[in-house]
């Protein structure tokens, strides 16, 4: 698959695609939905996103909502049939383009889609102008076919990124899964940290979240992936400032079942798969360390469930 992180002097192999044009963070089931209405188009499955979101460029002092960072967004995309993904820049210039602008200088004369499929909340153009509608008008004007997808159900409501990051917030990880199709996976590179836990029997891998979205704090059963590795380790993991030994920036800590090996600076990818309670602050430490016994019980059951 190829990435292509802008819309000018696309490769000639990389045009005439039928694409998916959307958010994709997650690459949940209306997401999907999207993807399939491009592959029935008949020609090679290309994927429009935009790089950063508008939310980052509208709204940079949001907190972190990236639901997946891009790389894993394209892989998920890749095992879809994605041949390309087209990154397409969002900056001032791309906001301040009409409908017509966009739907002739990106889609048409850019990325030169033969096809172009959206769902039926699509909005494109400055101030948001366009809809799904005025896209299939413009687009039989400039001589490409247009799909739009109706809303699809997840829970009794509409399958979104929203209501992902809700689930997340909320500690209901479940919830999100159900919406995204399999456990929602945090991962990132293994960092140093206090290195307090191994003193106690828990030594943890830590990762800071950076750009994705934050869940809620508390303790929570995982499973974790190590570099290399295909299968999946079980594993208790909290996030967020440990009250009882000091507060800081909030930091995923893992703990793996049976494993101790030095992962200092690899990748680690954690799925979040039960929210198991919220953060405690202990007066004695004692008290904590009997609480963590329990809370691996706690974990080891669900995640033999």
């Amino acid at each position: 698959m190829t990435v292509i992180a802008h819309y000018k002097d696309v490769p000639e192999s990389a045009r005439g695609h039928s694409v998916a044009l959307g958010n994709f963070d997650g690459v949940h089931a209306g997401h999907r939905a999207v993807i399939e209405g491009a592959i029935a188009a008949g020609a090679p499955l290309g994927v429009a996103t935009f790089e950063p979101p508008p939310r980052q460029f509208f709204r940079p002092d949001d907190p972190p909502f990236r639901i997946y960072r891009p790389a894993r967004r394209n892989a998920r995309l890749a095992e879809l049939g994605a041949k390309a993904v087209y990154e397409l820049p969002f900056n001032a210039d791309m906001a301040a383009m009409t409908d017509e602008d966009f739907a002739r200088d990106v889609l048409k004369n850019g990325i030169g889609a033969a096809h172009v499929t959206v769902g039926f909340d699509f909005r494109f153009g400055r101030g948001r102008m366009g809809d799904a509608g005025r896209l299939a008008s413009l687009g039989r004007a400039l001589g490409f076919g247009v799909t739009v997808i109706e809303k699809i159900e997840a829970l009794g409501a509409k399958a979104s990124s929203t209501a992902i990051r809700e689930a997340l917030i909320a500690g209901e990880p479940e919830k999100a899964a159900e919406i995204l199709g399999h456990d929602w996976i945090a991962d990132g590179t293994v960092e140093h940290g206090e290195k307090r836990g191994r003193t106690i029997g828990f030594p943890t891998a830590n990762l800071h979240l950076g750009e994705l979205i934050h869940p809620r704090h508390g303790v929570y059963a995982v499973r974790v992936r190590l570099t290399g590795e295909q299968a999946w380790r079980g594993g208790v993991a909290n996030f967020g400032r440990t009250p009882t030994t000091g507060i800081r920036d909030p930091l995923l800590e893992t703990f793996i079942f049976d494993y101790d090996g030095d992962i200092y600076g690899q990748h680690l990818e954690v799925a979040l798969v039960r929210f198991l309670r919220p953060e405690l602050k202990f007066d004695v430490l004692d008290d904590m360390v009997t609480q963590m016994h329990k809370d691996v019980e706690t974990a080891q059951h669900h995640l033999a469930g």
